[in-house]
């Protein structure tokens, strides 16, 4: 029985860290099957920071005295008149290259010999033709005498040729025209480009510059003001207030175990939350994820609760 206590504990104290069950006077619907759980959890007040502007001196003024403002100018003053003067400008002349000729383009004429290749041929000096030629001892004969028996058999006489050299001509002879081109050489020479000239050189006139003291501002008297000063401070303000939530059905101790707070973190992950590791554990960084995502979908917030679990994709 203390067993299933602690177990209950267990899951309805997921996010609630309340130290002592706090008193309702309504209890939650009746299941119509054994082995719900249900919870309520206490929601704490939440605040939020705002920004204050707290006075720390009053506006205030005072009298301030600017002196005269006194700027340094120049001026050019003329020195020297503008003048003209008379400037020679010599000849100008340049080099040119002429090309003369020396020596006619002439041609050449030279001879290409022929040129042969010598060949061979055989050439048919007997026509062949048939002999008869006598045998050793026929086997069909009996006697001991092979003169007592003779075979004469007409053979072949092969035709004679001889083999004969002769000059074959393979490219006959021309003749080559050489164009033997003009002779020339560059002569170098000066020539006049411009004559002599005179010009004119305007000399500018001369300036100095002086500088001077020049009244820009008179010397006044101001009164300015001083802004009050303050400075920015943070206080709380009550955003919502706390409370206990409503009964919802949330998973039972026997079903909340390493496994399911395992895939309760797999599927906050894979909805953009940071449960942090996937390791089974319910702690910190996995209960803010759960509370963010419960208020980001309008579920209840505090505990394990079906609604949430279903929300995720989750069926136990």
């Amino acid at each position: 029985m203390n067993t299933l206590k602690g177990l209950f504990a267990i899951a309805f104290m997921l996010f609630c860290t309340q130290s002592t069950f706090a008193q309702f006077d309504d209890m939650p619907p009746q299941p119509s099957e054994y082995g719900k759980c249900y919870a309520k959890c206490k929601i704490p007040d939440q605040y939020e920071d705002v920004s204050v502007q707290v006075l720390v001196k009053e506006a205030s003024s005072k009298k301030v005295s600017t002196p005269a403002v006194y700027e340094t100018v120049e001026e050019k003053i003329l020195v020297k008149d503008e003048s003209v003067k008379l400037v020679p400008v010599p000849a100008q002349y340049e080099t040119v290259t002429d090309r003369l000729l020396i020596k006619d383009e002439s041609t050449r004429v030279s001879t290409k010999p022929a040129k042969y290749k010598t060949v061979t041929e055989r050439i048919l000096v007997a026509d062949g033709s048939g002999k008869w030629v006598k045998k050793k001892k026929s086997p069909s004969c009996f006697s001991e005498n092979p003169d007592d028996c003779y075979i004469m058999c007409w053979e072949e006489v092969p035709a004679k040729y001889k083999t004969v050299s002769k000059q074959m001509l393979v490219t006959p002879s021309e003749e080559n025209v050489t164009v033997i081109p003009a002779e020339y050489k560059n002569v170098t020479k000066r020539i006049l480009s411009s004559p002599a000239t005179v010009k004119e050189v305007v000399i500018p006139a001369e300036y100095k510059t002086i500088t001077k003291k020049v009244l820009v501002t008179p010397a006044s008297t101001d009164e300015i003001s001083i802004p009050a000063e303050y400075k920015t401070v943070t206080e709380k303000k009550l955003v919502r207030a706390g409370g206990f939530t409503r009964w919802v059905e949330i998973l039972c101790a026997s079903d909340t175990n390493t496994g399911s707070v395992r895939s309760v973190q797999q599927a906050l992950k894979d909805r953009g939350y940071e449960p942090g590791p996937i390791d089974g554990v319910l702690g910190i960084q996995t209960k803010s994820a759960l509370t963010k995502y419960q208020e980001a979908n309008g579920l209840p917030v505090g505990n394990l609760n079906k609604e949430t679990l279903r929300s995720l994709g989750l069926n136990y």
